[in-house]
This record gives C-alpha cells, sequence and structure tokens, in this order.
C-alpha cells in the first residue's frame, strides 16, 4: 500500500534511507551516510511532501519530493527488486507533471532505473558534499 507518510513514520524512513544509502552508494565512506542522519531528520524530511511504501505495517520504501524536485526514492534493500520503487515513482509522476533529480554517476542501478522510466540526462556536475559526480535528469509527462 503506498500512502502518505505521516510523522509516526520518520524513524522508519530514515532507517530505510540508510540502509538504502549504504547499499547503492558504497563508493562513498559509510561514515558520511551515518553524519547525515540528523540534518536528514531535522531539515530534508520536514520540507518534503514524502509518499511510503508499507507491506505487512513496515515502511519498505519512500519517495520524497521537494516541488519538482525528486529529492528521494529509497527501497530497503531486502525488498528491493519487487516493483516497490517503480510503484513510488509512478505514484510521483501522478502529483507532478514534470520532476527533476541528481543521481550519482556511480550508482549505474539507479541511472539505469530513472533511463527505463523515461528521465533524460539534462546535464553533469559534481555534488558539493561527496565530491562524486552526478547526473542531472528530468521527467515531462506527455498526458
Amino acid at each position: 500500500m503506498i500512502r502518505q507518510a505521516t510523522t509516526k513514520d520518520a524513524d522508519a524512513i530514515l532507517d530505510v534511507w540508510l540502509l538504502a544509502s549504504l547499499q547503492a552508494h558504497d563508493f562513498i565512506p559509510a561514515a558520511f551516510w551515518w553524519q547525515q542522519q540528523e540534518a536528514m531528520r531535522a531539515r530534508y524530511l520536514p520540507m518534503a511532501e514524502i509518499w511510503v511504501c508499507e507491506r505487512n505495517n513496515e515502511v519498505q520504501g519512500f519517495v520524497a519530493l521537494v516541488n519538482n524536485y525528486l529529492a528521494a526514492l529509497f527501497v530497503r534493500p531486502d525488498c528491493q527488486q519487487n516493483g516497490i520503487g517503480k510503484a513510488l515513482l509512478d505514484t510521483a509522476k501522478q502529483q507532478r507533471q514534470q520532476l527533476s533529480l541528481k543521481v550519482y554517476c556511480e550508482n549505474d542501478i539507479a541511472v539505469n532505473f530513472y533511463t527505463q522510466q523515461y528521465f533524460k540526462v539534462m546535464g553533469e556536475g559534481i555534488d558539493a558534499a561527496t565530491q562524486q559526480p552526478e547526473l542531472y535528469m528530468e521527467y515531462q509527462s506527455h498526458s
């Protein structure tokens, strides 16, 4: 079931974010992700519109939108490959006609996923926090 997140979901969302970040971004030191947890809780999550995928009373993934920016899309590593990411992205697409995002170049799985979901690469840059190269991607609804 996909539903809008409530404040009670914050801990579960942070757990999903940390576990998935550690797995997907193994080219960035794990300490970086551990250090970002409080900033996520205090600054980033409160400013986002968040939708969660809940199965068996457990948050298994989430998508976070800030205006037309897809700020986060994460699925627990043990729940991946079950269509959760696509379902969450489809929910985001229902909310917005246009979406933009940034994704690390080395995160091949995510780059391929977004490309398959009709996102186009619009540019490249360097993430200020990690000094890692990243792609800027956009999605435009055709409806």
